[in-house]
C-alpha cells in the first residue's frame, strides 16, 4: 500500500509556472509507475503525464507537451510536475496516482492509488 500527498498548487497568472510535488509513503516507491491527472469542474478526470518506474521514460497528453515536465526522485519517494507557460485552460484539481505495474497507461481506472488533489488556478 502506498499513500500519496500532493502539494504546490495555487493561483498563478497566465504564462506563469508552478511545480507540483507528490510525496509517497512506504519503501517500494520505485516499483510504481507514477502519473498526474487533472479534473476541471464539470469535466471528467484526464491524464496529464506519467513516468516509468526506473528508467524515467515520460509520457504526456498532447495539450501539455513542451510546457509540463514530469520527474521522479526515487530516493525521496517523490514525483514532480513542473508546469510552465500555464494557460487558463490548465485550471483544475491535479491528482497524483500510482500504478503497481511496468506498463504505463492513461486510464484512470487502472491506477491503484490516488492522492487527495491540489488545486491549480490560472488567471487570464
Amino acid at each position: 500500500q502506498v499513500q500519496l500527498v500532493e502539494s504546490g498548487g495555487g493561483l498563478v497568472q497566465a504564462g506563469g509556472s508552478l511545480r507540483l510535488s507528490c510525496a509517497a509513503s512506504g519503501r517500494t516507491f520505485s516499483k510504481y509507475i507514477m502519473a498526474w491527472f487533472r479534473q476541471a469542474p464539470g469535466k471528467e478526470r484526464e491524464f496529464v503525464a506519467a513516468i516509468s518506474r526506473r528508467d524515467s521514460r515520460t509520457y504526456y497528453t498532447d495539450s501539455v507537451k513542451g510546457r509540463f515536465t514530469i520527474s521522479r526522485d526515487n530516493a525521496k519517494n517523490t514525483v514532480y510536475l513542473q508546469m510552465n507557460s500555464l494557460k487558463p485552460e490548465d485550471t483544475a484539481a491535479y491528482f497524483c496516482a500510482a500504478r503497481d505495474s511496468n506498463v504505463v497507461v492513461t486510464n484512470t481506472e487502472l491506477y491503484n492509488h490516488w492522492g487527495q488533489g491540489t488545486q491549480v488556478t490560472v488567471s487570464s
